[in-house]
């Protein structure tokens, strides 16, 4: 039977993101019941992926082929150790024992994404991620809820967003119209209106493509600050291009990922004569074009973006974002004390709480599908 708790309870949430740069842990504490919960972030820490796991992650992620079932056999167990550990180190850091974390949820890494619709056969939609829930349960000791996505999925919705019911929790204001983007590999917006509805749906392309351009071109990871960006000049020509990818085109619901925009799709639009600074500048104006694009199609009265994900420590990025939407203030989630760089892992610890509660963690009007559903997979600790 679904369990009631208004006594504040700690849950651990986990994901690692399409950009795969680590593993985002954070402790959250839980407080009241129904329309009184409240939702506290107590810690939050990133734990870096080993880089050779990284490098596979992310060539799985942009469609490059299993070597075995073994192979993935041994990745899903491998990185269930690798979501344990870090739910200990985070709960260790924290000074809490682990005894006294009530639930863990775990994301797990993306590895395939073919929901309803998608550009493949379209058949069979699913979506999959690795991270053997079983392992974290057994290696942590705390019961642990995973699968989340693939229960949309099969109600013939997208199985993301996820994260908008906790976005209209913690920011929704009565007063104005406000928009939650959050800048991970992809972009995603949760549209807040005063009144009405909560909607949420892919934007395109954020940190996946400038990181890969980024690390193939300097070796950096990342671009911090926008900085090499900031060297180049956008190629209109070229933007335009990366903008008549049909993706973009698409109403929502909308979900995507490496599998669209990768940098094989990149180079198959350049002319093969463009400096590397100027494609970073260009793939950073596509993000900031794609982004404002859906906003002003979608909720055109909006007067506050909140920012959250990797992007929002790109300041380049977000200036131009900025001059794309000269009505809205720009700014990032901070400002309403929801810590930009773990909202997403606070997500699914909110979404394994939904799940013990017996109660829907999807939004149809954001996903598609076919009503409300309780996501995840519970994998008791003992």
């Amino acid at each position: 039977m679904p369990h009631t708790n208004s006594a504040p309870q700690l849950f651990i949430g986990l994901i690692s993101g399409t950009s795969a740069d680590g593993i985002d842990a954070a402790l959250v504490r839980f407080t009241g019941d129904g329309d009184t919960t409240q939702c506290e972030l107590v810690h939050g820490h990133t734990y870096p992926w080993p880089e050779d796991l990284r490098v596979r992650l992310i060539s799985l992620g942009q469609g490059a082929p299993v070597d075995s079932l073994d192979e993935m056999g041994t990745l899903d167990v491998r990185i269930g150790e690798h979501f344990a550990t870090a739910a200990l180190q985070l709960a260790s850091d924290a000074g809490v024992a682990a005894r006294d974390v009530h639930a863990i949820g775990s994301h797990g890494q993306t590895v395939r994404h073919r929901p309803a619709g998608a550009a493949f056969d379209g058949h069979h939609p699913f979506t999959m991620q690795l991270g053997d829930a079983h392992v974290i349960a057994e290696r942590s000791g705390i019961t642990t809820v995973a699968d989340f996505r693939r229960r949309d999925v099969a109600a013939g919705g997208l199985g993301a967003p996820l994260l908008p019911a906790l976005h209209n929790a913690l920011l929704h204001s009565p007063q104005e119209d406000r928009a939650v983007l959050n800048l991970g590999g992809i972009a995603n917006f949760t549209l807040l209106p005063a009144h009405g509805d909560v909607r949420g749906f892919d934007t395109g392309p954020a940190n996946a493509l400038m990181d890969a351009w980024c690390a193939r071109h300097t070796g950096q990871a990342f671009d911090a600050g926008g900085a090499f960006a900031a060297q180049g000049a956008c190629d209109a020509a070229l933007l335009q291009r990366l903008l008549d990818e049909a993706w973009f085109a698409l109403p929502p619901p909308k979900s995507t990922g490496r599998e669209v925009f990768h940098l094989d799709w990149v180079e198959a639009r350049l002319h093969g004569n463009e400096a590397a600074a100027d494609v970073q500048a260009t793939l950073l104006e596509l993000t900031a074009a794609s982004v404002a694009d859906a906003l002003l199609a979608h909720q055109p009265g909006t007067r506050r973006v909140l920012v959250c994900g990797g992007g929002v420590h790109n300041a380049r990025l977000l200036e131009r974002i900025a001059a794309r939407l000269p009505d809205a203030a720009v700014e990032s989630t901070a400002r309403h004390g929801v810590d930009p760089d773990f909202v997403e892992a606070m997500g699914f610890a909110w979404l394994a709480r939904q799940a013990l509660l017996g109660k829907p963690g999807n939004l149809p009007s954001v996903t598609g599908a076919r009503g409300p559903r309780v996501l995840g997979v519970v994998h008791p600790a003992n």
